[in-house]
């Protein structure tokens, strides 16, 4: 029995101790081929080796047509040649195409100069990865970093433990470092230390993604929104423009292109007629307004002035008295007071009848506006009457004329 409960205490702490140990192992892994082809450096030079690769495909291809031109020579030539010429034209022609394949196998082979090259150009950067690697681990407390790329099957691997984008972090900080300044450097290490903390925690960095889209949504719409505001701006001048350029083409009495086109399409000049008479309309209201506040402020000024006229008058007067003045100057100043005095009275009375007035003017401004919009508008109902008038009789003429046409081709025949 005592042996029993030992063996069984012995299997749970041993159960136990393996549980911890798993729970406590950290794995992560890395993508080189990814982490290849973010790196600058490495890009680059990848570019000029397929500038290179490129060059040489282009000539095993002229090598490949100079043998197919000697083959259909040597097609067409045939019947004409002796045996020891045409053995000696294939023997040629083996000699070059083998020495095609021996080019081909040196740049292209598996032991060949693109593979060697693109080898020597990787070798650096996965010696910066490797250490980069290493201190990830390090820092991190990771057990086992895998990498995806190589000969080492993983048949499935979970994104949150890829380590590919922080290895490429490293490798662009290192870079960075050498040309930045130490102010440049602080908000550089700070900026580090929040993508360390966004990348330790899954949470916080979903959250940091959703607010980046949720920017670049709300940037986007800002940037459409503003070139919709242009653009009706530009709508709005050019239109401006266009009816400016018509009012000074029908001051000066000459007619631009584009009203001549407007008026030889007959259903369109209604519209073009009621857009410009409700622009002048505008026009004149703005007019109006604009005269109306400006008799408002020359009454006010009058108004001003008059008050401190009668109050310089009236401190003259009082220090007249003061100095002794003669009786017939009191007289005289005893009038003026008087009379400041009746006219300072209805103050009151004169801005009312004067608000009253401006009014007044307001009205009538209106009224001559509107009295104006109605000739204008009568005016050129005329017109387009005159006009459809016009079009109908010739018309008319045109038909009487075609009649008579017909008839007398009818009475020849």
């Amino acid at each position: 029995m005592r042996k029993q409960f030992l063996f069984l205490f012995l299997a749970l702490s041993t159960g136990f101790f393996v549980q911890a140990q798993t729970r406590g192992t950290k794995v992560g892994y890395i993508d080189m081929e990814y982490i290849l082809q973010n790196v600058p450096d490495y890009a680059e030079a990848q570019n000029q080796l397929e500038q290179k690769a490129q060059k040489w495909k282009q000539e095993i291809e002229t090598k490949k047509i100079e043998i197919d031109k000697l083959k259909e020579a040597l097609k067409a030539e045939s019947p004409l040649l002796t045996k020891e010429l045409i053995n000696e034209r294939e023997t040629e022609i083996k000699f070059l195409e083998n020495e095609k394949l021996e080019y081909q196998q040196k740049r292209f082979g598996a032991n060949g100069d693109l593979i060697a090259q693109k080898l020597v150009l990787a070798k650096p950067i996965q010696d910066q990865v490797f250490t980069a690697v290493q201190d990830i681990a390090e820092a991190k407390k990771y057990d086992f970093i895998f990498d995806k790329s190589s000969d080492l099957t993983m048949l499935f691997a979970a994104k949150r433990f890829d380590v590919s984008d922080q290895v490429i972090r490293v490798l662009n900080r290192a870079e960075k470092r050498e040309q930045l300044s130490k102010k440049q450097l602080k908000e550089e290490e700070a900026k580090e230390n929040k993508e360390d903390a966004l990348d330790e925690n899954p949470i916080l960095a979903e959250r940091q993604k959703a607010l980046d889209e949720k920017k670049a949504a709300r940037d986007k719409i800002i940037a459409d929104r503003k070139l919709l505001q242009e653009q009706k701006k530009k709508e709005f001048e050019e239109r401006r423009k266009q009816l400016l350029a018509e009012r000074e083409a029908k001051k000066n009495g000459t007619v631009s292109a584009s009203t001549k086109t407007e008026t030889a399409k007959t259903t369109e000049p209604a519209n073009d007629t009621a857009k410009i008479a409700a622009d002048e309309a505008k026009q004149k209201q703005i007019d109006a307004k604009a005269k109306t506040l400006e008799d408002r402020k020359k009454v006010v000024e009058e108004r001003k002035k008059a008050a401190e006229e009668r109050k310089n008058q009236v401190l003259a007067d009082r220090e007249a008295k003061k100095n002794g003045a003669t009786p017939a100057d009191d007289k005289t100043e005893t009038a003026k007071i008087a009379e400041t005095k009746t006219e300072a009275a209805p103050t009151e009375e004169n801005v009312k009848t004067a608000t009253k007035e401006v009014e007044q003017k307001q009205i009538d401004t209106k009224a001559k506006t509107l009295e104006d919009r109605k000739k204008v508008i009568e005016e050129r109902k005329k017109a387009l009457e005159e006009k459809k008038k016009k079009t109908l009789e010739e018309r008319e003429a045109l038909k009487k004329a075609n009649e008579e046409k017909l008839k007398e081709k009818t009475k020849t025949n």
